[in-house]
């Protein structure tokens, strides 16, 4: 709008209410593609394609395998974490019975060490039997931790039930909305006794299958015949 408009209009001279476009706010066709093409393309992100009925996208069915498959899983987790705990209960009963025995050691060499003072072979011998005590000792602590970490690994995979769980009410309440719809929608007419439609009508993109007059009149004479 120019100044002499807004002049005119603030005198009261300019038309409101006329059709004519003012100076300087024409759309221009280029305007008016980008805007089309801008609600083409909000459309287009809009539209949402559901994939085919198939076998392989039949939600339920996939979930039914997940909780299968991760239940099997768990299970052999399970299994395996306890061989090895067994292995370390009994790696802890050979340890214990080697300490028992390096502690016998340590305790006769020492005896030899005081006795014989001069032997330096009791002296290594009884360093020795000290050492063999205390490396036990720190394979004792090693399993243990190993085996606390084991047990809470168990705890931990305990979380897979609850997730099989919340799967399966899930599953449940898809089943039940399914049925529910199922029961909605059912009609006395078996589908195969009914009269088939045309996949598309006039005004669809799809042109080449809408359905021709000859059809319609056709479907005419079909249901006055009844």
């Amino acid at each position: 709008m120019t100044q002499e408009e807004l002049d005119a209009l603030m005198a009261g001279d300019l038309d409101l209410e006329s059709d004519e476009p003012v100076e300087g706010s024409e759309m221009t066709d280029e305007t008016v593609d980008v805007a089309e093409a801008s609600e083409e393309s909000v459309e287009e992100e809009e539209v949402i394609t559901p994939p085919p009925a198939t076998k392989e996208h039949r939600v339920v069915s996939q979930l039914d395998d997940v909780t299968r498959d991760s239940e099997e899983k768990a299970s052999e987790i399970f299994d395996a974490l306890d061989i090895v705990m067994n292995d370390i209960e009994g790696a802890l009963s050979a340890l214990e019975r080697m300490q028992a025995i390096a502690n016998d050691f340590e305790n006769l060499f020492g005896t030899l060490r005081e006795k014989f003072p001069h032997i330096q072979r009791f002296k290594k011998a009884s360093d020795e039997a000290d050492e063999l005590q205390k490396l036990a000792d720190e394979a004792v602590a090693m399993l243990q931790s190993a085996n606390d970490q084991i047990l809470g690994a168990m705890d931990t995979m305990q979380y897979q039930d609850i997730h099989r769980q919340k799967i399966e009410r899930v599953i449940n309440i898809m089943r039940a909305l399914s049925k529910y719809m199922s029961a909605l929608f059912e009609g006395n007419v078996e589908d195969e006794k009914r009269v088939k439609s045309a996949r598309h009508i006039e005004g669809d993109s799809h042109v080449e299958e809408v359905i021709s007059n000859d059809d319609i009149e056709a479907l005419i004479a079909q249901f006055g015949g009844k």
